[in-house]
């Protein structure tokens, strides 16, 4: 139960830090926020592991695993599901990365040999709906294509992938500090090379009325990603990424406290929310 919980609270920790993100970016770039997340993350643990464990722990065969997940997730997984926004609109293009815990459950059972119960199976399923009916909206945009649906498809599953490569890492060296720190680190590069290299480094100013926002968002973010860490370092992916993928849940509600100018509850989004809590039950009591 208690890993289950790590696993909520990181989802609820991405989602307050979605919130912080939306109501700073009034006044600064969203680029800004997202440097200052991947800087406080890694600072944060890089300083931690550097009193707490011996420095030889970063040569572990394990790290090429953490690397090649921060190389796919968020990099490669923003773009394709940036894209498929802008193909398919917001609501599709979202319902369809939502899928990510089914590519995530997938995988583990194939590669990771993992073999998680039915409740498990139908937890997996109901999130998925679940995340689907919260993220759609009605009077999406027209005028895509079928194939239009690889992008936001292929962001799910490079997620999953990722999600998977930080499992087989966690289990050659069970050090979520390690993980998460090397993991954010490889983000923080591939983010910032291509603002050097086209010199959009002025996307990085913050204005003083986001610091708070962003320095309370980045601590948050940091914090979350290190509980994904160390609830997939002790306990299967099967089990932790449906639950870890349950941020629209929370993201709804802080909605409704914090942004009810800009969040409507709606039938189709209270529905959705019984229907992920069904599915973290089912997982939760397998």
């Amino acid at each position: 139960m208690w890993l289950e919980f790590v696993a909520i609270l990181s989802a609820m920790g991405w989602a307050m830090d979605s919130i912080l993100v939306r109501m700073g970016a009034r006044f600064s770039d969203v680029f800004a926020a997202a440097f200052l997340s991947f800087l406080v993350t890694a600072l944060c643990l890089w300083g931690y592991i550097v009193f707490s464990f011996p420095l030889d722990l970063v040569w572990n065969p394990a790290v090429i695993y953490f690397v090649m997940s921060g190389l796919l997730q968020p990099l490669l997984a923003r773009i394709l599901y940036y894209e498929g926004m802008m193909r398919l609109g917001v609501s599709r293009a979202g319902t369809l990365r939502g899928t990510g815990p089914l590519f995530a459950v997938i995988l583990a059972v194939i590669f990771l040999h993992e073999r998680p119960g039915i409740f498990v199976y139908a937890g997996v399923i109901l999130t998925v709906l679940g995340v689907g009916l919260i993220s759609c909206r009605r009077g999406a945009e027209g005028g895509w294509r079928l194939f239009d649906v690889v992008f936001p498809l292929g962001a799910a599953l490079v997620a999953a992938v990722s999600q998977n490569l930080r499992r087989t890492g966690l289990l050659i060296i069970p050090n979520p500090f390690i993980g998460a720190a090397v993991t954010t680190t490889t983000s923080l590069v591939i983010f910032s090379i291509p603002l050097l290299v086209f010199g959009k480094v002025r996307l990085l100013r913050v204005d003083k009325k986001s610091v708070p926002f962003f320095a309370v968002a980045s601590l948050i973010s940091a914090g979350a990603q290190f509980l994904v860490f160390y609830s997939l370092t002790w306990a299967e992916v099967s089990v932790m990424i449906p639950l870890i993928n349950t941020t629209p849940l929370f993201t709804v509600l802080f909605s409704a406290l914090f942004l009810r100018d800009l969040e409507t509850v709606t039938s189709r989004v209270l529905i959705g929310t019984v229907v992920l809590v069904a599915g973290m039950v089912f997982i939760i009591n397998r």
